[in-house]
């Protein structure tokens, strides 16, 4: 019985490890980070910061040299994602107002190949200063 029970959670150890490691927070690729790391991520070379909301919510206040990129246009796979984002193992930290939008954006971005993405929620929640 004691055997038994010691190849059973074994097996549950061994199935959770696997689904551990393929869980998209694992994964290479999308991860949902604070503000607070974004902002340290920021200061790094090459680290892009993309804005998915519309034109006027960007014109309203946006975080300092973040480009923007309307998840209409990312979800339709628009020439202007490649156009703005041509290196698909950038480091790209992604938000919106709320954050829905930048996760839709984010594991957008991910089924098109990017390798790199980090998703910091909304420009509501960023407790730092705003361009307008």
């Amino acid at each position: 019985m004691k055997k038994m029970l010691l190849l059973v959670l074994a097996a549950v150890l061994a199935i959770s490890a696997v689904c551990f490691a393929q869980s998209p927070a694992n994964a290479e690729g999308y991860q949902k980070i604070t503000p607070q790391q974004a902002k340290a991520r920021m200061a790094e070379p090459g680290v892009i910061v993309l804005d998915v909301r519309m034109q006027q919510e960007y014109d309203a206040g946006h975080i300092t040299n973040a480009v923007l990129l309307p998840l209409p246009l990312i979800e339709a796979g628009d020439a202007a994602v490649a156009k703005a984002l041509p290196d698909k193992d950038a480091e790209i930290l992604v938000y919106c107002r709320s954050g829905r939008r930048s996760a839709i954006a984010a594991n957008a971005l991910i089924n098109m190949g990017y390798t790199n993405v980090l998703d910091f929620g909304g420009i509501n929640d960023w407790p730092y200063e705003v361009v307008k």
